[in-house]
């Protein structure tokens, strides 16, 4: 069993055990695979060279609306300007630190530094968003449904284990996020 993330002089540790470090891999891939553009990137020179995309289109997938979402709600026109400027950067950052906790997850002892901590947390919460939207968590009352759900033995369907799945990974983040904040109240 994960025993919660805490704070020491080596840095901020943790510990999973084989089957949880291949079933977070597996997230990891999973929401690598959703965020790696359908159409390779423009290739208008000038476009590459800035690191534009202009063909960018808004996801049909609503787990993919979450991980990406519009930055300008109320005009369609300068949301999609907008989603051209900074969608490439967003889906690069976000794989890039899904592949940087991946990588981590090679030894059952975890022993992340201030960096790979935040990476780890970004990666975390991109999963529990996708989680979130495929068990149509809305508002509390969705929440406290699926926190409900706390039993492996007693997983029988899609959503049961799914929701297992979203409350170890919302317990492994929580955990995380509080050895970060012990972290930063030990620093001189």
């Amino acid at each position: 069993m994960a025993k919660a993330f805490s704070a020491g002089r080596r840095g901020i540790t943790g510990f999973l055990e084989a089957p949880e470090r291949d079933l977070l891999r597996k997230l990891f891939v999973d929401i690598i695979t959703m965020l790696e553009p359908e159409t390779p990137a423009s290739s208008d020179p000038l476009a590459a060279l800035i690191g534009l995309d202009m063909d960018v289109s808004v996801p049909t997938d609503p787990a993919l609306l979450r991980l990406l979402p519009d930055a300008v709600k109320n005009d369609a026109d300068s949301a999609l300007e907008f989603r051209q400027l900074t969608e490439r950067s967003l889906r690069e950052t976000k794989i890039g630190a899904l592949r940087a906790a991946s990588l981590g997850l090679e030894s059952d002892k975890l022993v992340l530094d201030e960096e790979a901590a935040k990476l780890w947390s970004m990666a975390l919460n991109d999963v529990r968003l996708v989680l979130a939207e495929r068990l149509a968590i809305r508002d509390e009352a969705d929440a406290e449904r699926v926190h409900q759900v706390q039993d492996w033995g007693e997983a029988d369907d899609v959503e049961s284990y799914l929701s297992l799945v979203y409350n170890f990974v919302s317990w492994l983040q929580e955990s995380l996020v509080q050895a970060m904040l012990a972290a930063l109240q030990r620093r001189p």
